[in-house]
């Protein structure tokens, strides 16, 4: 044990023994309430030392004693302060802990009214999450709330970019129709914006390669639909991209298919979520003994 830790271990017993005298008749007379205050104090630092000493566990279990003396002395700000210090140590050697105390913080933070902190500390329990392909659900939970505070708080950028997260991590999970319905929603937002007026080419891109994943005829009908509210759109090398791989389907010619997606690929590299959505769709036809 290194002499930082040893320092941590000594605050943290001396925490206790404070603790100990405030809980006493003569502590209750004499000074109760300081006492409880130099133990708030003791933990706080032995975290901070438990941090240079890269004893994360520990740091975190310092951190929400203080979160809970802070807590019971009904200071929520800093007791929710105390338990995000927690989950930061806590993420580096104990993940379900490290949201466990996040979700203390939010709970904190929705009952003092303050939504948009709620928000983003959900927003970091899906990130969490969404390291792991078992973790998705999950995440896709946590990223839902988080819209959903930003929304209350009219943060509309913020809530947009948590629920295209929703929608990216649907598709990969195979619920097309939940990610194309938010694909469509947050595309049709961004029209109503000259800034992010570009940007709904992507949306509509990849809510037309889900539609893609589920049927081609109503594939063929959302692309002239997203055409209709996005006229630039169908200029675009997406729209023809998706145009071209309907046509090959239609066509029974999935070499075509795989043609077209590489031809694009050369000049716009596509990202693994692309990828993995057209792998599929060319796998479908590869299966389905009507495009053999």
């Amino acid at each position: 044990m290194s002499d930082t830790e040893q320092k941590a271990m000594q605050l943290m017993a001396e925490a206790e023994k404070k603790l100990n005298q405030s809980r006493g008749f003569l502590g209750s007379l004499f000074g109760g309430s300081n006492r409880v205050e130099d133990a708030v104090e003791c933990y706080t630092r032995a975290g901070n030392m438990f941090k240079m000493a890269k004893n994360w566990s520990k740091a975190g279990q310092a951190f929400c004693e203080a979160a809970s003396l802070h807590g019971k002395a009904g200071s929520k700000h800093d007791a929710a302060t105390n338990f995000v210090d927690a989950s930061n140590c806590y993420k580096k050697s104990d993940p379900e802990e490290a949201v466990s105390c996040l979700l203390k913080a939010i709970e904190i933070y929705t009952d003092m009214g303050r939504f948009t902190l709620a928000a983003k500390h959900h927003q970091s329990i899906a990130e969490m999450y969404e390291g792991d392909p078992n973790g998705l659900p999950r995440a896709i939970q946590h990223y839902e709330q988080a819209a959903d505070y930003f929304k209350g708080e009219e943060s509309t950028s913020s809530a947009n970019k948590c629920m295209l997260k929703v929608a990216q991590y649907s598709a990969q999970l195979e619920d097309y129709d939940k990610a194309i319905q938010i694909y469509e929603q947050v595309a049709a937002s961004s029209l109503d914006s000259s800034l992010l007026k570009y940007s709904a080419k992507e949306y509509f891109f990849r809510a037309a390669l889900c539609h893609l994943s589920v049927d081609l005829l109503n594939a063929q009908h959302a692309l002239e639909k997203y055409a209709q509210q996005y006229p630039a759109f169908q200029d675009s090398r997406e729209y023809k991209l998706v145009k071209t791989l309907c046509e090959h389907l239609e066509e029974q010619n999935v070499e075509g298919f795989t043609e077209a997606v590489k031809d694009y690929d050369s000049i716009s590299r596509l990202d693994q979520w692309y990828t993995t959505i057209l792998l599929r769709i060319k796998q479908e036809a590869n299966d389905n003994p009507d495009l053999r």
